[in-house]
């Protein structure tokens, strides 16, 4: 078996990762696959080298408490890479260990590939050169990347959002009810995000159901995460729904969603949205230092325009989040409008194929 090494360390980068495996598996059946990953690019075939669930950390101090654990995962990485010898290395998002691990092994001479870029052109403009020094190949999913990279000379690709190969044709840009009586909240995929956000939401929640009788539905992740103990301390009825985030997105007239992937996901759908994001203060802070960008909404950032409402740190109060939503739900102009530019958004990012595309790049770089 040739190996393959892909790094990716949260769960959108294990979609994407799962996807990129499946299509490199039906271009050349003698790959196997090792490395970082999650549980669906377990499923799909790579030997991972340690447990996913203790990848999914999110935060600059979050990161730094586990900072022996990373130190130590670093370690072993670049062990069982020049112990296996892969002929190519891709990594998956995940900047703040796959950029290092690139500095680290670069000079074994394995092609280094990095699909889903670091998102550099919001905050990390000055890791360009380090980028442009490390990195083969760049296969970018945001079609507004190209031009970015482009000017910065940096080899790259365009392949489309690998959303597209993972949903179901039935969900995209799907017909939508303005009747329905459903608000999905999107907590986010992480025990961190789901602590943060989700007792807000609740929260927002029970302002909106005081004027209507909503049906609220929790599209949570499969895994421990406990989120009925979230609905201990309030009254209202709520639904939780795990493994099902797009059918319940779907199904919704509105959505409360976590920033993040999820919000291209309810984009792609066509869902009116109110997106929160909360973290830690240290967090924060560095970030908003770093930040060039004035949304944070992936979807905005593909529309280049805010179509939906941003609510960050102590602007996403309940009281903020419930008056956002009601606006939308009382405004059938605004609704429309903000499905029809959520359409055209999700028209920008591509269409089905963006893995079987990655995987004939990364083809390339594999002497077969």
């Amino acid at each position: 078996m040739i190996p393959i090494f892909i790094s990716a360390g949260d769960p959108s980068g294990d979609i994407a990762g799962s996807g990129l495996i499946r299509s490199l598996q039906q271009l050349e059946e003698n790959l196997g696959f090792l490395g970082l990953g999650g549980r669906k690019m377990c499923e799909a075939g790579q030997s991972q080298i340690v447990d996913p669930d203790k990848l999914a950390v999110i935060g600059f101090w979050e990161v730094a408490r586990k900072y022996f654990f990373f130190r130590n995962l670093m370690l072993q990485t670049i062990s069982t890479i020049k112990k296996e010898r892969p002929k190519a290395i891709v990594l998956i998002d995940y900047p703040g260990f796959n950029l290092r691990l690139a500095g680290r092994i670069k000079s074994l001479g394995i092609p280094i590939i990095y699909y889903i870029s670091p998102q550099v052109w919001a905050w990390g403009k000055g890791r360009i050169k380090q980028i442009a020094d490390l990195i083969d190949m760049m296969i970018l999913i945001l079609p507004f990347e190209k031009d970015f990279f482009d000017k910065a000379g940096i080899k790259n690709q365009f392949v489309g959002h690998y959303l597209f190969d993972d949903f179901d044709p039935k969900l995209i840009k799907a017909a939508y009810n303005d009747d329905s009586d459903r608000i999905a909240l999107l907590p986010g995929s992480r025990p961190q995000e789901v602590e943060r956000m989700l007792p807000t939401l609740i929260k927002a929640s029970e302002i909106l159901y005081r004027k209507k009788k909503w049906r609220f539905v929790i599209a949570g992740v499969e895994g421990d995460i406990d989120y009925a103990g979230y609905l201990r301390s309030t009254s209202i009825p709520f639904e939780i729904v795990k493994g099902k985030t797009r059918e319940v997105i779907a199904a919704s007239r509105l959505a409360l969603v976590s920033s993040g992937t999820a919000t291209l996901e309810t984009g792609i759908i066509g869902r009116p949205m109110v997106v929160i994001y909360k973290t830690g203060w240290l967090t924060y802070s560095i970030a908003r230092a770093l930040v060039t960008l004035d949304k944070i909404a992936l979807i905005n950032i593909v529309a280049g325009k805010k179509i939906v409402p941003e609510l960050i740190q102590s602007q996403a109060s309940p009281q903020n989040i419930a008056h956002e939503a009601q606006r939308i739900i009382d405004d059938r102009e605004l609704t429309t409008n903000m499905v029809h530019d959520l359409n055209q958004a999700a028209d920008l990012l591509g269409s089905p194929g963006a893995s079987r595309k990655a995987a004939e790049i990364i083809r390339g770089y594999i002497n077969c």
